[in-house]
């Protein structure tokens, strides 16, 4: 299986692809990238934690969550769910907000479409986002986002090795 990971920044059109093999069933997969209690085990880089405020999965539903420093700060972000197409894919609008979810007027953000694909046991996820401007690709560049999204995939890849496989 091909553990690296392929990360494409494409200023000209503010967009970030990164790909991700792992080595565990579609329906897994799935289910740590769409469940609350599974996102705050791996979601966000160590020494952060992600806590789940509320989470509701469905279209038009909400992710709000804070990324959680070691000092106990809190840091929040929102995703707003557009499309699912269940085991398969789903799109998200990702949002800096408050602990409420109130976004302020001038925050950008992204746009994120995520796929899932396996093949033999392995599965592939596709994440294509899109940045609101060149000035956010560059900050969410700048503040890390390659190496925190990196760590967040490998504690994924660690933590589905731990969970029970689901049956089909």
């Amino acid at each position: 299986m091909n553990k690296e990971i392929i990360f494409t920044v494409d200023k000209e059109n503010l967009a970030v692809k990164v790909e991700r093999y792992f080595d565990a069933p579609q329906d897994l997969v799935w289910s740590a990238w769409t469940e609350a209690e599974i996102l705050d085990q791996w979601w966000g880089p160590k020494p952060y934690h992600v806590e789940t405020k509320s989470m509701d999965f469905s279209e038009g539903g909400k992710w709000l969550y804070a990324m959680v420093s070691p000092e106990g700060g809190k840091h929040w972000a929102s995703r707003i769910f557009s499309k699912i197409a269940p085991r398969k894919s789903f799109t998200f609008r990702s949002l800096f907000c408050d602990e409420n979810g109130i976004v302020a007027p001038t925050t950008t953000g992204s746009n994120w479409a995520n796929s899932f694909v396996e093949t033999n046991g392995v599965t592939l996820v596709t994440n294509d986002i899109r940045c609101d401007s060149l000035a956010h690709l560059e900050t969410q560049m700048k503040m890390g986002f390659k190496e925190g999204f990196t760590a967040g995939l490998d504690q994924l890849e660690e933590l589905l090795a731990r969970l029970p496989k689901k049956g089909k």
